[in-house]
C-alpha cells in the first residue's frame, strides 16, 4: 500500500542495497574528511579469507605505531545499533551479565587504537559521553557519543571491524575541546513503530494480521498525542520522581502516528516524538496511555489528571519498538559550525548509510520479535490489570500488594532516553 508523502519507512532501498551488500562497507569513504590515509585492505589469508590473525597483528602493530604519533582530539560518533539482546545502551561496571551497547563500544575502541586499554576501565579518561541512556531492547539509527580518541588512519573502517554488524560507526566530527553530547544537546527524536492492532478497541473480537487502522481511529490517536506538545509535569510518567520535582516538567515539541503501512502481512504504524529531554520511561508510559484510552480502557480526561500532583497508574508500552532516531545541536551548530574549525553537527551525508541500517537490522528485529514474541499483543492482556480510576491512597496499596510482569519489564536501571 502506499505510503504518506514522508514515509517513515521507506519500503524499498534497491539502490541503497546495491551500495553495500555488506553493512562495513556503508561506513568506507568517511574518514577521507579526516585524514588522508589509503583505503585499509583486509589481508587474505590462503583459502581467500580474511586472517584474523594477521590482521589482529596487524592492527596492534598500527595501534603501536601510530599511538606515539596521533594527536588526542575530542570527536563525535554517530552511532546505530539494534538493542535486542542488550541491557541498554550504558555500561555497567561491575555487571558484565547485563551486556550494554557500550560495552561492545569501548572494546571496539580498545582494539583498534584509538583509545589506550585504561581507559576502557575508565571512561572519564576519555571524557566519554552518551547523548542519550536507551533503555533495555531499544534501538537508536543516530545516537551520538563524544570522548577524545587517537585520530589513527581509516578510524572508522578499524572501529567497525571490532563491532558486530548490529552495532556500526556511521560518522565522525571532530568538535570544540569542551563538547558534551549530552549537555549540548538542543532536542531529541524518537520513533516508536508498532502493530496497529494496539489501537483496536477492546470490546472488538481482533484477529491480529487482519486488522487495518481506519482514518477515524487515526485521527483520534492523533488529537490524544498533539495533547502532549507543550510543557507538562511528566512526574506520573516515570519512576522516583514527585509531583514537585521541577525536573518533572518536561517541554514535547512535536507529537504524532504516521500513516500506517504493511510489513510481513501485519500493519503497523510509527509514532514520532520531538522533545528537549525525557525521563527513563517516559515516552513508552507517553504512548501506553494513548493505547489505553483508544482501546477504552481509560477516559480522556485521564491525560489532563496525570499532569497534576495526584498519583495515576500510567502503563508503559513495551520497549521493543523505541529507537532513537535523531539529536539536535541547533544552538551548537549557530556559535560553532561554521567558525572554519569545525563542521556542523548533522548528518545529511550519511542519511543513506542510516535508512540502510535501519532496513537491514532495525525494522526486521522489530517485526520478526513481534511475530515471534508477540511482545505488543501480551503487553496489552496487562492492560485490564491496571484501575485509571484509582485514588493515590489505593494505587499505594495494590502496588505494595502485587507487581505485574509489565512493571518489570525494563527495570534493569537504564533510561529510554536522557534526562
Amino acid at each position: 500500500p502506499a505510503l504518506s508523502p514522508q514515509p517513515p519507512l521507506p519500503l524499498c532501498v534497491p539502490q541503497v542495497l546495491a551500495m553495500a551488500e555488506d553493512p562495513r562497507a556503508a561506513v568506507a569513504g568517511q574518514t577521507k574528511r579526516l585524514n588522508s590515509g589509503a583505503e585499509g585492505v583486509e589481508r587474505l589469508g590462503e583459502n581467500g579469507h580474511q586472517d584474523k590473525r594477521l590482521k589482529r597483528g596487524a592492527d596492534e602493530e598500527d595501534a603501536e605505531d601510530q599511538g606515539k604519533k596521533s594527536p588526542k582530539r575530542k570527536i563525535v560518533l554517530l552511532m546505530a545499533y539494534s538493542g535486542k539482546g542488550y541491557h541498554g545502551m550504558q555500561r555497567n561496571m561491575g555487571s558484565s551479565q547485563f551486556k550494554t551497547i557500550e560495552d561492545d563500544l569501548v572494546s571496539a575502541l580498545v582494539q583498534s587504537g584509538c583509545i589506550p586499554e585504561n581507559h576502557g576501565q575508565d571512561m572519564k579518561k576519555m571524557s566519554f559521553q552518551r547523548c542519550a541512556r536507551t533503555d533495555k531492547g531499544v534501538s537508536a539509527a543516530g545516537q551520538i557519543v563524544s570522548l577524545k580518541v587517537r585520530l589513527i588512519d581509516d578510524i572508522l573502517e578499524k572501529i567497525n571491524n571490532h563491532l558486530p554488524s548490529h552495532i556500526r560507526i556511521l560518522g565522525l566530527k571532530r568538535v570544540t575541546g569542551g563538547f558534551n553530547s549530552k549537555n549540548k544537546c538542543d532536542a531529541r527524536t524518537y520513533s516508536y513503530m508498532l502493530p496497529t492492532f494496539a489501537f483496536a478497541h477492546k470490546d472488538h473480537d481482533v484477529q491480529e494480521e487482519v486488522y487495518r487502522l481506519d482514518k477515524e481511529t487515526l485521527d483520534r490517536v492523533n488529537k490524544l498525542l498533539s495533547c502532549y506538545k507543550g510543557t507538562h509535569n511528566f512526574h506520573n510518567f516515570t519512576s522516583q520522581k514527585g509531583p514537585r520535582d521541577p525536573s518533572a516538567r518536561r517541554y514535547i515539541m512535536e507529537m504524532s502516528c504516521g500513516e500506517p503501512f504493511v510489513r510481513e502481512n501485519m500493519e503497523f504504524a510509527v509514532i514520532r516524538v520531538k522533545g528537549q529531554s525525557f525521563m527513563m520511561h517516559q515516552i513508552r508510559k507517553m504512548i501506553g496511555l494513548v493505547i489505553a484510552i483508544v482501546k477504552g480502557y481509560a477516559a480522556e480526561s485521564i491525560l489532563e489528571r496525570s499532569w497534576g500532583e495526584e498519583k495515576v497508574d500510567v502503563p508503559k508500552a513495551p520497549g521493543l519498538g523505541l529507537v532513537l532516531e535523531r539529536v539536535h545541536f541547533e544552538k551548537y551548530n549557530r556559535r560553532f559550525g561554521n567558525d572554519g574549525l569545525h563542521e556542523p553537527l548533522e548528518w545529511a551525508e550519511e542519511e543513506q548509510k542510516i535508512a540502510l541500517f535501519k532496513e537491514q537490522f532495525i525494522y526486521p528485529t522489530i517485526i520478526n520479535t513481534e511475530r515471534e514474541e508477540k511482545s505488543m499483543a501480551n503487553w496489552l492482556s496487562t492492560l485490564p490489570i491496571h484501575d485509571f480510576n484509582s485514588s493515590a491512597v489505593e494505587m499505594q496499596t495494590n502496588n505494595k500488594n502485587s507487581k505485574n510482569s509489565s512493571d518489570l519489564e525494563g527495570s534493569d536501571g537504564c533510561g529510554d532516553d536522557s534526562d
